[in-house]
Order: structure tokens, then sequence, then C-alpha cells
């Protein structure tokens, strides 16, 4: 079973429909951590020593925010340039994060079809998370396509329960270790593979 941290960062969760409903599905599996960012650090003054010691004792690495006019919320970023230290996540002897898997579960307002070349983004999701992908690979991580849940501003009640349930399973997927990519194919998004293993019955 695989070790996953959740970093969470969402600066107005009180605000939230669906991220608010997305963590009440957090389990208390002792190999599960739900980290947010905002709570521990509301002053953005990040204990680069705690963050760096819960990423070596976790496989997994989640980053879970909504896209922030395409990005991610700032207190991420801090996150971000402060713990991924030279000499210790990249570098000639920054070996920490060898090995390691990053994947992103992303929420966006608008829905699938506004982040395509054609759509209103003008980009999917994928490539505005670029610069994330490549800090995961300077640290020789793993990065997985993300795992989104769009158009939540026209989420009903019931959607927003069905997509609760269903980051419920992939998180369980990926403790069970069930989430695998090709080599030949790289999806643009990770539901493209969980959906049909959850649609086929879900995690065990």
């Amino acid at each position: 079973m695989a070790r996953v941290l959740i970093l969470f960062a969402h600066p107005a969760l009180e605000k939230s429909r669906v991220h608010r409903r997305l963590v009440r599905e957090i389990s208390d599996d002792p190999g599960l951590t739900f980290h947010d960012l905002y709570e521990a650090y509301p002053d953005f003054n990040v204990d680069v020593a705690r963050e760096q010691a819960l990423l070596e004792r976790h496989d997994v690495v989640v980053l879970q925010h909504p896209l922030f006019w395409y990005s991610t919320p700032a207190l991420l970023k801090q996150w971000e340039d402060l713990v991924l230290e030279h000499g210790w996540a990249y570098g000639s002897n920054g070996t920490a994060l060898h090995g390691k898997r990053m994947v992103s579960v992303i929420t966006t307002g608008g829905g699938a079809s506004a982040y395509r070349a054609d759509g209103l983004a003008g980009f999917t999701v994928r490539q505005f998370l670029v610069p994330i992908e490549q800090s995961a690979r300077l640290c020789g991580m793993d990065y997985w396509p993300p795992y989104l849940i769009q158009g939540t501003h026209h989420m009903t009640a019931a959607d927003i329960e069905h997509a609760a349930t269903r980051y419920r399973q992939f998180i369980e997927l990926l403790r069970a270790e069930r989430v695998e990519l090709s080599d030949s194919r790289v999806p643009t998004t990770l539901n493209e593979i969980v959906d049909p293993l959850l649609d086929a019955g879900g995690p065990p």
C-alpha cells in the first residue's frame, strides 16, 4: 500500500461548495495524511523542515486545489519555492524525492469544453500545470496527469455528491496502487484511467 500525502490549498474554503464536500471524504486511514496548508500557515510562514519530513514519509504527493488564474493558489507556490530546496529536492545531492509520485487534483469552475485549444481557456489543464510537472521532474519524481473535477459553477447537490464519492474512490485507488500509466500512452487527464476502473467496480 502506498502512503499518500494530500497537500490541500484553498484560501477560501468556507465559500467552497465542492472542496468542503470533498475533504469530508478523507478517511482516518493511517497511510493517508491530509495537510491543509492555509490552516497550517495562515501567515505564509512555511515550516520547511516539517514539510520536508512529511514528504519523506510518503510515496504519493497529491496537490489538491482549485485552478486559480490558470495556476495554483499563492500559498502552494510559496510552499514550492521554500520547501523544494537545492541540495535536498534537486541538484547533485538533492535526491530526497526521487521515485515518488506526484498528481494534481484540480477543480475548475468552467466545464471540460473550456479547457481545449478551441475552448475559452485555449489550453488544457495539463498544459497550465507544466511548471508543476517540470518542477516534479527536476526533483526526480514521476508526475502523473491531473485528476479533474470540472464545471463546478454549475454542479447540483447530486453532482457534488457523485464527485465526492469518486474522489474518495480515487484516493483509495492511489493507496492500493491500482492506478498504472502505460509507457506507450500518457493520457491528458488521470480520469481517463480512473473512471473505467471505478465503473468496473471501484477500489478493492
